[in-house]
């Protein structure tokens, strides 16, 4: 009697569990990973962009930008005089204000001065708050955060946007309801 060669049944069984209980044991870190990875991404691009503002400032008269676009191209008509090989101060997908690594950004101008003086942008203003959220809370991140011209940056637990007016978010921390990064 010939016997034919192959697993049976109850051995695919076996292996189809196995790799059943390890995805499960798998994915959720996976998950949890990837929001991990998201918030950094979040928090990274909110200090890039604290430092870009401040360094404009420093370029443009002691004031900051509310044209995220001038912080990409300076010398397109935003500081009179700018050198046209001169520096930029960020790329363009920060401050194209699109959603990235899974948060949704926002920004918030301060007043501008009045009036602006000569030598400094159009688009001068004297503070700004830029504002990540999560595109889906608990999915795309946990938590939501924010930085402003003092360059405090701070996150709330919930997933919340830091709530923010007159480009500051100071009000939110001195509530206790968004927390300072160190």
């Amino acid at each position: 009697m010939k016997r034919e060669k192959g697993f049976t049944l109850i051995e695919l069984l076996i292996v189809v569990a196995i790799i059943g209980i390890i995805a499960a044991i798998a994915i959720p870190s996976l998950l949890r990973a990837r929001v991990s990875a998201n918030e950094s991404a979040t928090i990274g691009d909110i200090r890039t962009l604290i430092s870009a503002q401040a360094a404009y400032q420093s370029s443009n008269g002691g004031f900051y930008e509310s044209n995220f676009d001038c912080l990409v191209n300076p010398s397109a008509g935003c500081i009179p005089s700018y050198p046209t090989n001169g520096p930029t101060f960020v790329d363009s997908q920060i401050a194209s204000m699109q959603a990235k690594s899974g948060y949704a950004r926002t920004r918030i101008a301060g007043p501008p001065p009045a009036p602006i003086p000569a030598m400094s942008s159009p688009g001068s203003i004297s503070a700004y708050a830029y504002i990540a959220s999560p595109v889906n809370v608990g999915q795309t991140g946990v938590r939501g955060f924010g930085g402003d011209s003092s360059g405090v940056l701070c996150f709330t637990n919930t997933g919340a946007a830091p709530a923010g007016a007159n480009g500051s978010i100071t009000a939110d921390i001195q509530a206790g309801t968004c927390f300072t990064l160190q």
